[in-house]
């Protein structure tokens, strides 16, 4: 597989249109480029070099840090365009989603609107469409970001991720991929390859977001569910996810427990929000923004699951 020296090659320029890196490549001149033709050229690389190495999956993270030089890696090695970390459907093992699928194509996917509203609704203020049109969902996961808008949907559809390497595969759960803040769990000589997520059919299903902004706004606060209730009207199945206000994304499991088994109205999930919020608070502490967040996430909770109590009126 060649290897490309960024600061003197045009080979950027003519094969990826990457033009506008050229000038400011020389902040880091030892780094490298490279663009494996398959996975198993990419897998092969990353067993001798995985150390040394950043991926390219969309670039919008690793693109800046070239630029600002904060990228100490050797290698650049660009997996964007592997088919291998392509496509979106139903299996039987649940809802496959490629690694290398843009958030553009989870936006317009009518698999993923049916089976899996929320990672849709996550994309929809994700940045710019340019960005969306670039962005993975495999690099969004993989930069580890606690604020990372696609995280909280795949914890509620208790997704797996697939990691390769030269000896094959490992399944690993998505909250099992966020060591800290910007700190994956993926190994130097791994890929994500796919996620397989549970499909949420029938469900209540959906992803809130709160940012300085309408659009184009990093989440200060972010949060999941996917929730169904028995005939009776009670919860009967929930999972939550609150992404953004704790070190890393996670499963909010003891708010589930309070839920399971009682009858959406707009007191319980007063308390229900109340009791996210100490969650948040015991795992991040006090901290100066935690006089914002606190109500915050109360209010987001609250209006994320209203819907449910909604229904229950009129049913």
């Amino acid at each position: 597989m060649p290897v490309y020296g960024l600061s003197a090659d045009r080979y950027l320029d003519r094969r990826c249109g990457k033009a506008a890196l050229q000038g400011e490549i020389g902040k880091n001149t030892d780094l490298e480029y490279a663009r494996p033709g398959t996975l198993e050229e990419a897998l092969d690389f990353l067993w001798n070099h995985g150390k040394e190495t950043n991926l390219l999956a969309g670039g919008t993270d690793v693109v800046i840090d070239v630029r600002s030089g904060k990228l100490r890696a050797k290698y650049l090695v660009d997996i964007s365009r592997l088919s291998d970390l392509k496509g979106i459907e139903i299996k039987e093992e649940g809802l496959v989603i490629g690694a290398g699928v843009t958030l553009s194509e989870i936006h317009d996917s009518q698999i993923i609107s049916r089976f899996a509203p929320s990672l849709r609704k996550s994309t929809f203020n994700f940045a710019s469409r340019q960005i969306r049109n670039t962005a993975t969902i495999g690099g969004n996961v993989g930069n580890a970001s606690p604020s990372a808008d696609t995280v909280p949907p795949l914890i509620v559809h208790e997704t797996t991720a697939v990691l390769g390497n030269v000896n094959g595969e490992r399944r690993v759960p998505i909250d099992y991929l966020f060591a800290g803040p910007y700190k994956s769990a993926v190994r130097p000589e791994e890929i994500i390859v796919r996620f397989i997520l549970k499909p949420a059919e029938g469900k209540f299903n959906d992803f809130q977001k709160i940012g300085r902004r309408k659009s184009l706004a990093i989440a200060r606060i972010n949060m999941a569910v996917l929730a169904e209730k028995d005939g009776e009207g009670t919860f009967s199945f929930i999972r939550l996810a609150l992404g953004s206000s704790t070190p890393t994304p996670r499963r909010m499991k003891d708010v589930e427990d309070f839920l399971m088994g009682k009858r959406p109205d707009r007191a319980l999930l007063i308390e229900g929000g109340l009791k996210m919020a100490e969650k948040m608070i015991e795992v991040s502490g006090r901290r100066p923004s935690t006089v914002y967040k606190e109500k915050a996430v109360q209010g987001l909770f609250v209006r994320m699951l209203y819907p449910m109590v909604e229904h229950e009126r009129r049913s």
